[in-house]
């Protein structure tokens, strides 16, 4: 469990994931020595990964899409058919109307249409329920989400090597990162920067569920009254809301709730339920999840 100056410190990484041990200090009042043996001790113990995240629109990848599928017999066939395929990035078990939930990302809505005409071949998928996502309000695992990637800014071999090296380790050194380049520690710098200031790539941290003590996961959709984004805003500042989706098809908007147990689960349901803009919802229960 991450006690409050680990979530602390865990906040400010999932805002700038490179911040210094100093303006990690600075900010939540501890020595740097101190911050830097907290963090160090939340990567070495898997609670805590600092990630490159690369735009959709850099990566090329314009459709995504949550898929509720009831499937005829047992679910862990199709479960297992859809976790090796590439475009499948979530897929849960789980209990409610529906058998399976899962996230599909293609290139284009061609693609995407492609792909779930291939996952309704398989002979036990009865039915699916898609909804199109249109925007990431809230990423899973409390990652930031890099968005409106700035037109103009030409990427080159060298800035996609960096950005890979960055989605294997966000914190990796300036110093290991030019000798991978060939380039000078300033010019390394400035080329991080400006991937980071064009949003081609956010360094955010990732927090393992298990070490933030949750136990209980559950899905919602929704069908709201009003402005949709101010709902979807509301519903990502309320503890425990670990992903939100908008977009349009069965729902408006798409949440992941987490928690320590199920009377917090169910209170935490409860103040989506809560929130004004909120019409209806439906829910499912996380049984077993493949990401």
């Amino acid at each position: 469990m991450l006690d409050a100056v680990d979530a602390a410190l865990v906040q400010e990484l999932q805002h700038d994931g490179r911040a210094t041990f100093q303006t990690l200090g600075d900010r939540v009042g501890m020595s740097r020595t101190a911050v830097r043996a907290r963090v160090r001790r939340l990567l070495d113990t898997g609670a805590l990964r600092v990630v490159g995240v690369i735009n959709a629109e850099v990566l090329g990848i314009g459709a995504r899409a949550h898929v509720s599928i009831s499937v005829e017999g047992p679910a862990g066939v199709v479960m297992d058919d859809l976790a090796r395929r590439d475009s499948v990035t979530f897929a849960a078990l789980v209990a409610g109307r529906h058998s399976i939930v899962a996230e599909l990302r293609s290139r284009d809505d061609a693609e995407l249409a492609a792909e779930l005409d291939d996952v309704r071949l398989n002979g036990r998928v009865r039915a699916m329920d898609v909804f199109r996502c249109v925007r990431v309000v809230k990423a899973g695992g409390g990652a930031a989400v890099p968005s409106g990637f700035r037109t103009g800014v030409t990427l080159d071999e060298i800035d996609w090597r960096l950005m890979r090296e960055l989605q294997r380790d966000g914190r990796a050194p300036y110093a290991r990162l030019a000798r991978l380049v060939g380039l000078s520690q300033a010019a390394t710098r400035a080329r991080v920067v400006r991937l980071v200031d064009a949003a081609a790539v956010q360094v955010t941290g990732v927090v393992d569920a298990s070490a933030a003590g949750t136990s209980e996961s559950a899905g919602l959709g929704l069908r709201v009254r009003g402005d949709v984004s101010t709902c979807a805003e509301k519903i990502a500042g309320l503890p425990g809301t670990d992903t939100v989706l908008t977009g349009y098809g069965r729902h408006d908007v798409v949440a992941v709730l987490n928690a320590e147990d199920r009377p917090r689960l169910l209170n935490r349901i409860e103040a989506v339920r809560a929130v004004p803009e909120v019409r209806t919802m439906e829910t499912w229960h996380h049984l077993a999840v493949s990401a």
